[in-house]
């Protein structure tokens, strides 16, 4: 099996964290969620009603990059449940160097709302809601980002990722990519 990484990113409360599990165990592949990396004081700040800064997020979005170089470099498929707000942030997990596709949740403020507020034992608070709305740099002009509706229901979510996954070819390379593999994000 060739090591390659599938990011489903979103929003907070979108479903990065359903549909990368499901996907993680049809494809099948190593399931991560990227909140795993974040430390105790950045899961802290928000569970306080204060979001990241991006300079607080650079550490986050590097322990992944390494941790999925890592893992391809060994041969694991991985599905990634990753916000990937930040165009930056994305464009450092493709300077990481390897094979990856994005699966993007979009959907409605009031729905990702009414999911947050339904949800129990996460630190993120329906506060935070706006603020991620608010640093969201919507993917546009990104070949590896592929929009999946967060209206629908997760089995039609899995079903056209597995779609997209069947099209990730790892010898090809997007060529939006605007980082270098040592840039600071």
């Amino acid at each position: 099996m060739s090591g390659r990484v599938v990011v489903v990113m979103g929003v907070a409360g979108s479903g990065k964290t359903t549909l990368a599990q499901a996907l993680a165990q049809a494809w099948p592949a190593t399931f991560l969620d990227a909140d795993d990396f974040h430390s105790p004081a950045a899961k802290a700040r928000m569970a306080g009603g204060h979001p990241l800064t991006d300079r607080m997020r650079a550490p986050w979005v590097r322990r992944i990059a390494l941790d999925l170089q890592r893992r391809v470099a060994a041969g694991e498929r991985v599905v990634l449940a990753f916000s990937g707000l930040r165009r930056r942030h994305r464009d450092r997990l493709r300077a990481s160097g390897v094979p990856l596709r994005f699966l993007f949740l979009q959907g409605d403020k009031a729905l990702v709302a009414a999911r947050v507020l339904a949800r129990r034992d996460h630190y993120m608070p329906v506060a935070l809601v706006d603020s991620q709305f608010a640093a969201l740099e919507e993917p546009r002009d990104e070949a590896d980002i592929f929009p999946i509706r967060m209206e629908d229901v997760p089995a039609v979510q899995l079903s056209q990722a597995l779609a997209q996954i069947g099209r990730f070819r790892p010898d090809r390379s997007p060529t939006s990519i605007h980082t270098h593999p040592d840039e600071e994000i």
